[in-house]
């Protein structure tokens, strides 16, 4: 059985994970650290969450960066037990210090994406179905934003009239991605091809099994580098994930400039793209000088007093 201790905070983590699970949370990593702290403070014989404890136990982790996050979970937990228990303590803010680098995408030119696009096209074997899966994937991603796993998962069942369904994914969401007709006519053709394959994968291999990550992510690598704009392996370079970002960004650089038109697209585009925070559909602004032009010029009429 569980000590007195054990129980005591592992009952409080398991209601706190229930809580937050049930308004779309995952929480597997922060289940994980949690159940470590209520372990690791049982060990010193403590019912409450201590802050020597919780910063003795962040420390364990082998990088400022890991301790700063293990801090930061604990933190918003301990805010949550303390409101049913005085007698905890949350854990301060500046004990370690979280460096969060945000990866500077690369920006494919609109010439770029149809080289890539068609290298994918041309790929061997001649006559197999492995230039259509690839040819016709990195073109849906660029022109829909969709994760890169949200395009592996999809199933045949997935593709409607209406658009693509995607079954919560990130962040336990289900959202439709409507599609431009020239986009939904490319689909159909590709289905047409793969039409005998068994596997009810939307992207499959030469095999007719879904294809994975590491196999379009190579094939990526390897267009991207032939192409000459990748510098090799272990250099930064063009991501897959890229694609993404690209799409965000031509979205937002054709809003209006006003601060009204750009928050109307914003919560668009944070919609489409299944994004669990709104804030990380505003980092694309960051990316986006045109945008920010835009809005630089609304604010400095803003302080001068002239209206929107």
């Amino acid at each position: 059985a569980l000590a007195g201790g054990d129980a005591m905070l592992n009952n409080l983590v398991e209601s706190y994970l229930a809580l937050r699970r049930s308004t779309g949370f995952g929480m597997k990593v922060q289940g994980y650290l949690l159940r470590s702290f209520a372990t690791f403070a049982a060990g010193r014989g403590e019912r409450h969450i201590r802050t020597s404890s919780a910063i003795a136990w962040a420390a364990l982790a082998p990088s400022e960066g890991q301790r700063a996050n293990r801090l930061g979970t604990l933190r918003t937990f301990a805010r949550f037990a303390k409101a049913e228990d005085e007698d905890h303590e949350v854990p301060p803010t500046s004990v370690f210090a979280s460096r969060r680098v945000r990866y500077a995408p690369f920006l494919f030119s609109k010439a770029q994406v149809r080289q890539l696009i068609t290298r994918a096209s041309k790929l061997p074997p001649p006559g197999s179905l492995r230039p259509w899966t690839c040819s016709t994937f990195f073109s849906l991603l660029a022109v829909t934003g969709m994760r890169v796993s949200e395009a592996l998962a999809l199933r045949l069942e997935h593709v409607t009239p209406d658009g693509l369904i995607i079954r919560e994914t990130k962040f336990r969401k289900s959202r439709l991605i409507p599609l431009h007709p020239t986009t939904a006519a490319g689909l159909v053709r590709y289905l047409d091809r793969r039409r005998a394959a068994l596997d009810d994968h939307v992207f499959v291999s030469t095999r007719g099994t879904g294809i994975r990550y590491s196999t379009v992510n190579a094939i990526f690598l390897r267009i991207v580098r032939e192409m000459g704009i990748h510098p090799g392996p272990g250099s930064r370079g063009p991501r897959i994930h890229d694609l993404r970002h690209g799409f965000a960004i031509r979205v937002l650089e054709a809003s209006p400039t006003s601060r009204q038109g750009v928050d109307a697209h914003m919560l668009a585009l944070s919609t489409y793209m299944g994004h669990g925070r709104l804030d990380s559909t505003y980092w694309y602004l960051h990316a986006t000088p045109h945008v920010l032009n835009g809005i630089a010029e609304a604010t400095e009429s803003f302080g001068r007093g002239e209206k929107p």
